[in-house]
């Protein structure tokens, strides 16, 4: 078993690997960013107001997935290096390990869910209903994030064994409930209670319940290249410090995105409209975006196996691959926010000042879509080799150091149409960052590689 997983990693012919490994994952990260869309779509037909303060929420929800994707990134990055260095004992360590963290982590996020909801939602409006609705909101989602905190951190650590099949099926089986299951409890359709935006946090929530069973029976009942086992178990700070090495620094890029849209809704918050506008666009960007990081999670342990094995070539090999591949999948979403940018706005509830405002929104902002596929590849190769601090620099620039500032002065010059600008500009810098990073390592650490 451990054979074929390793020389799968570090024989089969390059492309077939990433896609073979990719593939799955393109397809999981495409269900999760339903989680998001689908609730979306049935609030803004339930309540603009409702749309509005789900898109007022969102950095919130942001925050939580940085915190369990940026860990399980640390977990990831650290099991496929040590499948590769074929040391299993401590791959099995760091995986256990990894598990006790989810607990951790889901302790922050009950306590923001039952003391920050309201004065955050506050903080942009004193419309009553939009306040209301956002706290039902993140109070339900917040306090009840142990099960997609728990199902991610399970799903990293399988991917960095190669295996990407259960974990899509586990993302399947939760956008699958969270579908069937909102508008039954947004709109109240047979026995069940009309319960607006609350009935959609429920219906996400479930979903992430059911995955979260789904992956404890698979991590726990079937045998992988890994274990996690408590058994003689014995807490390392020195594991927690390595997974943290490279997972705090994504935690932190993944954070900053939070911080940034913040910093966004600020600047647009005379306009309620382009508030919505920037949440409808986050929401459907994912369905680009998702995909790449799927490629992202295909790539990961590939290279961290072959950096691992000191294979040089393998890991350039993926380093091409990846990026074509990405660029092809942020092309196609850069021609559907120019084709059919109506068609994707109407499916909110679009009115005709959210049109006015969204179609040339999204057209400028997914001009930045084409440099971010190069930039996410090499994030990918950063965090791989254990070199996550460069993605962070990376993600710090682009959106604290450049959209921010670039889209506060270009409002204050050019109104708020100009804010939309600051995205492909931010991109284009931050990939020439990314450029220079690569070159740096060339110089250095690759050149101990075999």
């Amino acid at each position: 078993m451990e054979n074929v997983k390793e020389n799968k990693m570090g024989t089969m012919p390059m492309t077939k690997l990433i896609l073979t490994m990719s593939l799955p994952a393109i397809f999981s990260m495409t269900i999760m960013a339903m989680y998001n869309v689908v609730d979306s779509i049935f609030i803004g037909q339930y309540s603009q107001e409702g749309l509005n303060a789900t898109s007022l929420a969102y950095p919130l929800q942001m925050l939580l997935i940085a915190v369990a994707v940026g860990t399980g990134v640390g977990i990831n990055s650290l099991v496929s290096r040590r499948l590769g260095e074929k040391n299993f004992e401590e791959a099995n360590e760091v995986a256990t390990h990894g598990l006790l963290l989810s607990f951790f982590s889901y302790a922050i996020f009950l306590v923001l869910g039952i003391v920050i909801s309201r004065p955050f939602m506050m903080l942009y409006t004193t419309n009553e209903n939009i306040i209301e609705y956002g706290t039902q909101y993140l109070t339900v989602v917040l306090c009840f994030s142990l099960f997609s905190i728990i199902e991610v951190t399970i799903e990293k650590t399988l991917q960095a064994t190669g295996d990407m099949i259960f974990p899509m099926l586990f993302q399947l089986t939760g956008a699958v409930i969270n579908i069937i299951f909102d508008p039954l409890l947004i709109f109240g359709i047979g026995p069940f209670p009309q319960l607006g935006v609350t009935g959609a946090a429920i219906a996400t929530v479930f979903g992430q319940f059911c995955s979260m069973i789904f992956a404890l029976l698979i991590i726990f009942l079937k045998s992988h290249l890994i274990k996690i086992t408590f058994r003689k178990f014995k807490f390392r700070m020195q594991t927690v410090k390595n997974i943290y090495a490279v997972g705090f620094p994504s935690i932190i890029m993944q954070s900053i995105g939070s911080i940034m849209i913040v910093g966004l809704n600020g600047i647009l918050a005379a306009s309620e409209a382009s508030v919505t506008v920037l949440g409808v666009y986050y929401k459907l960007q994912s369905f680009v975006f998702m995909p790449c990081f799927g490629l992202n999670q295909g790539v990961m342990p590939i290279i961290g196996y072959n950096y691992g094995a000191r294979n040089r070539k393998r890991v350039y090999s993926a380093l091409k691959r990846g990026i074509i591949i990405g660029v092809i999948i942020m092309t196609l979403g850069t021609l559907a926010m120019w084709i059919i940018p109506e068609q994707l706005i109407s499916m909110f509830g679009g009115t005709e000042e959210l049109m006015k405002i969204g179609v040339p929104a999204f057209r400028i902002i997914s001009l930045c879509f084409i440099p971010a596929a190069a930039g996410i590849i090499f994030t990918t190769l950063f965090q791989a080799v254990g070199k996550g601090i460069r993605s962070l620099i990376m993600s710090f620039a682009r959106q604290l150091v450049l959209i921010l500032p670039i889209a506060f002065i270009f409002s204050r010059i050019w109104g708020i149409g100009a804010v939309w600008y600051a995205f492909p500009i931010a991109e284009i810098f931050s990939l020439t960052i990314a450029i220079c990073f690569f070159i740096n390592l060339v110089k250095g650490d690759f050149k101990k590689l075999g």
